[in-house]
Parts: C-alpha cells; sequence; structure tokens
C-alpha cells in the first residue's frame, strides 16, 4: 500500500480551489458517486470537509483501480488540479471551479452496498440510528459536530479569559437524589453497595468551592433516568460553572457575556443586552416559564372582568381563586379545527376552551354567547388584543391548568400560522423562581430547582423558622436563561451556612437519619467555612441544537439513544452473563 505509508494526505477534499491550481495532490476519502463515460471517469470524492471532482481516464496503468470502485469505497488518489473550462464550473460546489486529474488510485478499503446513501434524509430515523456510523457521513451530522466542537472550543476560551479553571469531577458518585431517577452502579468489591452516575456535578462543585477552588468549570457529562422528550437523553453533556463570593446578578453577567461572546464567535451576531423577567411575570403574559419570545401573542388575564359573569363557569373558577385567561390569534378556525384545539388544551389539564370569532364582515359569534350580549363579547375580545378578524380563546381553570393549556396553543398555533419570526433569536432571563412547591402525590414539599438553592434574603427568615403558611410565597434566588423557547441554562445562588441547609431539608420532610446518609459528607463540609457562592449549568446538547437549526438534540450527539433510552446501533441495553451477575452478588427476578 503505497499510500499512507509514502504517500501522504496533502490535502482534504473540499479545501481546494483555483489557488491550487498546478499542484500536485494527494486525496484520501470516500466515493461519493462514480459516472463512467467509456473513455473517462469521473469520481466525486468525500471528506468530512466537501467534496472534489475527480477525473481518471481508466486505460493508464496507474488508474485502472477506477473502474472497480463504487459507492462508500474508501480510495487515495493522487493527481494534479486544473481549472475547470467556462461552461464545465458548478456554482453549487465549494470546489466547483476546480478538478483534480487523477494519476493514480488505489482502494484502500472496499464498502458492501449500503442500506442507505449517506445524506439522505427520506430514510427513517430508525434506519439512520441503526446505521448512525454510515449517517455520520451525511454533511448534515459533519456539520452539526463540526458545530459542536466550535462552541465546546468557545466555551472554554471565553471561561478561561475569565479566570476559570477546568476540573473534571467524578462519574462513579454517591446517590444524592436531586429529581430525576438515579442510575445505579454496583460495586463488585463493595457487595450491595452502589454508585450512582451523577444527575450534575451540583454537591461536588459546592465542594471545589469550600476547597477554595473560587471558579471552576467543566464540560460534564450527567445522566438521568427518566422519561424522554425530543430535547432530552437519557446521558448528556452541559456546561457546569460555579464561583465564590458572589451574589445572583455577578452569576448572570457571567454567563450572558460567555453567551455573547458564543453567539459571535459562532453565528457573527450581537446578541445585545438581555431582558430581565419574574417567573409570575412571564407565568401571567406567557403561560410558561420559558416564553419563546419570537412569537408576539400574550394571554391577558380575564380573572377580575368576569369575575361576576352569569356564565357559572367563569365566576365559579374566578370565586375559588383560579384563573380565566385569554389569547387573541389573528386567524380564523372551521368547528373542526377548535374541536383539535379543544383536545389538546384538555390534554394540558384545562376542562375546555371557550372562543369567540369575529369574521371579515365584523360579525362575532361564540358557544358561550346566551351568557353574555354582543358589546360585553366584544369588550372580552378586544380585552385579550383582539383588532378586527381573528379568535379569541379562553381557558378558565386552577392558574397551572389555564396557563398550560393557553400556552400549548400559544405555541402550536404560532408554528402553525408561521406567526414566528426566525430572523433572529430571542434570550430571556428568568428570575425569582418559587423556592418551594407542594407535591400531592408525596404529600409534601419538594423543591422547585434543587435543594442546595438559596431562598431570597427577605425569605430566609420564614424558612428557617419553618412557617409552612409563608412557603408557597417563599422566592429563590435562582436563575434561567431561555432562548426562543428553549431553557438552555439554569442556576442559583447555593445555601452556604449548615442552619440553613438544614432547615431546607427539614422543609422538605427528610428525617435525621436521611440527611446524614444521604448529604451528611456535605453538611459537615459546610461547618469548615464556606464561602458565598452560586452557579448555573448550560444544557450543552440544547445549545447547540439551537445553533444549528434543528428541532432534535439527537442531530447533534454522535451516537445518541431513542425516545426509549436504546442505541440501536450497538443494541444497549442488553443481557449480560450469569456469571457477571453471580459476581456482583445480583439476581433478576420477573416482572
Amino acid at each position: 500500500m503505497k499510500f499512507i505509508s509514502q504517500l501522504k494526505r496533502s490535502h482534504y477534499c473540499g479545501e481546494i480551489d483555483r489557488r491550487n491550481e498546478n499542484q500536485n495532490v494527494v486525496l484520501m476519502g470516500w466515493v461519493n458517486t462514480r459516472r463512467d463515460h467509456g473513455g473517462l471517469v469521473f469520481i466525486d470524492l468525500r471528506d468530512r470537509s466537501g467534496l472534489v471532482q475527480v477525473v481518471l481516464n481508466p486505460n493508464q496503468e496507474a488508474c485502472k483501480a477506477a473502474k472497480d470502485t463504487r459507492g462508500e469505497f474508501v480510495v487515495a488518489i493522487e493527481g494534479k488540479v486544473r481549472v475547470r473550462p467556462e461552461g464545465m464550473r458548478n456554482p453549487n460546489l465549494k470546489t466547483g471551479e476546480i478538478e483534480i486529474v487523477g494519476e493514480r488510485i488505489e482502494i484502500l478499503s472496499e464498502a458492501r452496498t449500503v442500506p442507505f446513501e449517506p445524506g439522505d434524509e427520506k430514510v427513517s430515523e430508525t434506519l439512520r440510528l441503526k446505521y448512525r456510523y454510515l449517517d455520520l457521513r451525511s454533511p448534515r451530522l459533519q456539520a452539526h459536530l463540526m458545530k459542536r466542537h466550535e462552541v465546546m472550543m468557545a466555551v472554554r476560551e471565553g471561561l478561561h479569559s475569565k479566570g476559570f479553571i477546568e476540573i473534571e469531577t467524578p462519574i462513579l458518585y454517591k446517590s444524592t437524589p436531586e429529581g430525576a431517577r438515579d442510575y445505579l452502579v454496583p460495586s463488585r468489591v463493595n457487595p450491595g453497595m452502589f454508585y450512582a452516575l451523577p444527575q450534575s456535578p451540583q454537591t461536588l462543585k459546592q465542594l471545589l468551592m469550600i476547597g477554595g477552588i473560587d471558579k471552576y468549570f467543566q464540560i460534564a457529562r450527567c445522566f438521568r433516568d427518566e422519561d424522554l422528550r425530543a430535547d432530552r437523553q437519557p446521558e448528556f453533556s452541559q456546561i457546569d460553572v460555579e464561583m465564590s463570593f458572589v451574589d445572583r446578578d455577578d452569576v448572570m453577567k457571567v454567563a450572558e457575556d460567555l453567551m455573547r461572546y458564543v453567539w459571535q464567535k459562532i453565528k457573527g451576531v450581537d446578541i445585545g443586552d438581555l431582558p430581565v423577567m419574574t417567573y409570575t411575570e412571564a407565568m401571567n403574559r406567557f403561560g410558561c416559564d420559558k416564553p419563546d419570545l419570537r412569537i408576539a401573542w400574550e394571554l391577558k388575564d380575564l380573572t377580575e372582568k368576569l369575575r361576576d359573569s352569569s356564565f357559572k363557569t367563569f365566576s365559579d373558577v374566578a370565586g375559588r381563586g383560579g384563573s380565566i385567561k385569554g389569547l387573541f390569534v389573528p386567524a380564523q378556525f372551521s368547528r373542526g379545527q377548535i374541536d383539535k384545539l379543544t383536545e389538546k388544551a384538555k390534554q394540558m389539564g384545562a376542562k375546555g376552551l371557550a372562543y369567540i370569532k369575529v369574521d371579515e364582515k365584523n360579525q362575532i359569534s361564540s358557544p358561550i354567547a346566551k351568557f353574555f350580549d354582543e358589546n360585553e363579547l366584544r369588550e372580552i375580545y378586544t380585552a385579550c388584543g383582539g383588532a378586527k378578524s381573528g379568535s379569541v380563546f379562553i381557558v378558565a381553570d386552577d392558574f397551572a391548568a389555564t396557563c398550560a393549556a393557553l400556552s400549548t396553543l400559544r405555541l402550536h398555533l404560532a408554528h402553525e400560522l408561521g406567526a414566528v419570526d426566525t430572523s433572529r433569536d430571542r434570550f430571556l432571563w428568568v428570575v425569582d423562581f418559587p423556592l418551594l412547591e407542594y407535591s400531592p402525590e408525596e404529600k409534601r414539599w419538594v423543591a422547585c430547582h434543587h435543594p442546595f438553592t438559596a431562598p431570597k434574603d427577605e425569605n430566609l427568615a420564614a424558612l428557617v423558622q419553618k412557617d409552612e403558611s409563608e412557603f408557597p410565597r417563599l422566592k429563590a434566588k435562582a436563575y434561567d436563561l431561555v432562548c426562543n423557547g428553549h431553557e438552555i441554562a439554569g442556576g442559583s445562588i447555593r445555601i452556604h451556612r449548615g442552619e440553613t441547609q438544614k432547615a431546607m431539608f427539614d422543609a422538605l420532610g427528610l428525617t435525621e437519619d436521611e440527611i446524614q446518609l444521604k448529604f451528611g459528607f456535605f453538611i459537615e463540609a459546610l461547618t469548615y467555612g464556606t464561602p458565598p457562592h452560586g452557579g448555573i449549568a448550560w444544557g450543552l446538547d440544547r445549545l447547540v441544537m439551537i445553533l444549528c437549526g434543528t428541532d432534535a438534540i439527537r442531530e447533534v450527539i454522535a451516537f445518541p439513544k431513542t425516545a426509549k433510552a436504546t442505541d440501536l446501533m450497538a443494541d444497549a441495553p442488553s443481557p449480560v452473563s450469569r456469571e457477571q451477575l453471580i459476581e456482583l452478588g445480583i439476581r433478576l427476578i420477573e416482572r
């Protein structure tokens, strides 16, 4: 094999242009297409940088292998660069002005007929995941992974310039439940004991602050055994940051500066100053805590306006402390379409969906018209932002159900009607989240963020004094960074005093034994002098997904899992041998 051992690759396929005219080059890659025109053979040679056309005379002794090549064969070619004649150039190809006149070709590796052509997006995702290594040859995925690399480099550059130190934390660690199920790893040398794969390096990065590291970051692998969505995976990467002697605004500034640096580096765009909105305002205006600001529509509160309504559904909801909200959509809908929207609202917990329509002739109609005269209907319509023709959708229910239903309709209809401004990315800080929420299933208070989040200063006394009547009103020093309706980062100022951390665990209903078993090491660490500290973590996969303009994080991960947390390529998870189980002291039972 003369190539590789003697003739080394001189260029990548996609980087050659007319400046290389008359140069001798050595290229290596995959045969994208082969066209036999009798006296000449044309090969489009592909590598990660792109395509280049190679012209070969198969009658030459050095080029006889050209007739034996097929798609996806790996070949090496030596030849000379020449500029294509006018009329023969391909403006759609980066290398379209030139071609390579091949003087020598060698087949480095043959290929079976592939189950699909790399880059064929008509192929089912199941097949593409099974043969992920073939799909990785597609320009689409290679561009996404290259952009992921660029983002990671930009993050490292940006944080290094601000004095942060990159430190790796353990993958095998202690189970410290943080909301989702842990992935457990049995210990062979400690029978009956288990490690847990980290859901995040939360306690570890706080211990680094106690250790005096001051500014830490890591691109960390995290694992959560939870139900999946298009933008979630059982294992994922997060950009993890923690810093000492800071408060909320300090962390938010570091995070904002980093996003500004990344967007400038990757997209050449200045994201400007980012707006800040409280959790309460976000919920009232948009129905969710991660609103997509590319959609102009907002929810309008009708609770007081309809409190004394003759329509009992509205008055009852208002009377029991519920919420009535409306959403104006500048479009007309058929009865069948409204029925489908009603089902969607019910799936989000709402009991129904009322509507008011105004057509192009200014005629108003509504199924609740018998409870209101025309002027009242028009007042409601106008109060929701209705102008000229369109539709107002109204939900009356508990606050959470009302917000969830209308927020879902807002997103769904905006995408259906093309009302999303995709010309730029829209960022938003959401702050002042609730510290605690009551779980009816568990019959106890749970942390909205995680149990290490500090309460706002004015709420500290109520937490320490265990005043449960105040728990619903406690606010956290927590903050989320939202982009285009996705939460791309979340963080908080941490509890740095042992008595406050103990009060938080008490509020969550943990017993002394549970606290010692799960967090004893951490509680003890807090007693040895802990600086005020806080941090933030970005979901790297979701961040790259937005920068690549795709809707699924599987598109930006080299080897992703399916929605059932399986790897179709490697057929994982899979059974293990009886001997391995015996060695670990594990017996399987039928479920």
